[in-house]
């Protein structure tokens, strides 16, 4: 089994598969029961037996981290496809900031955990900024070379604008984060001269 270290031997693919399913699946968990949902709900999800959860993930910290980076790299590589596959630089930011809001409402999930006194949490706030926030300014800088949005837009800010839009939902139904986050992309739009 592969345990990350120094010449460890690649997972065969059909362990990244099973990984990525098991991945998948408690990230869904963790948004609709919390992260101290019970792992057999999280390998009910994956259609798998709970050991084999702990096979790949021996405590829920390491699920945790591994649900967290995961969707990180997900959101980190996504960005360059949105902007080769898209209709015009603009409308792969608007896609790619629809995808960071289903990653902060998955993150928000996973908030109190991510702020506990676990030291193995500490690394992941800048490991988010270190992969997202290069994505998010070529984005930027894309729409802007494209004329599609005023130039010299600041990802920190932006992402910590979203953040922040995403995070003022609380319990409210009512508060649809999405909406304000497209009237936000929309609004750097650059006016028609």
């Amino acid at each position: 089994m592969d345990d990350g270290g120094a010449g460890a031997r690649p997972k065969r693919a059909d362990a990244r598969r099973n990984e990525e399913t098991l991945l998948a699946a408690a990230a869904k968990v963790f948004v609709t029961s919390g992260v101290e949902a019970p792992i057999r709900e999280i390998a009910a999800e994956a259609g798998v037996g709970t050991a084999t959860i702990y096979r790949h993930f021996p405590t829920r910290a390491d699920l945790i981290v591994a649900v967290y980076r995961h969707q990180v790299e997900a959101l980190a590589e996504a960005g360059p496809a949105l902007l080769a596959n898209g209709s015009s630089a603009h409308s792969a930011l608007e896609r790619w900031m629809d995808l960071f809001v289903d990653f902060l409402v998955t993150k928000h999930g996973l908030a109190g955990v991510l702020q506990s006194d676990d030291p193995c949490f500490d690394p992941l706030h800048s490991y988010f900024l270190e992969r997202l926030e290069p994505v998010c300014t070529a984005l930027l800088e894309a729409a802007a070379g494209a004329g599609e949005i005023e130039p010299g837009q600041d990802a920190h800010e932006l992402m910590r604008g979203v953040g922040g839009l995403c995070a003022g939902a609380g319990g409210n139904h009512r508060y649809d984060a999405r909406r304000l986050v497209g009237l936000l992309i929309a609004g750097l739009r650059r006016a028609p001269s």
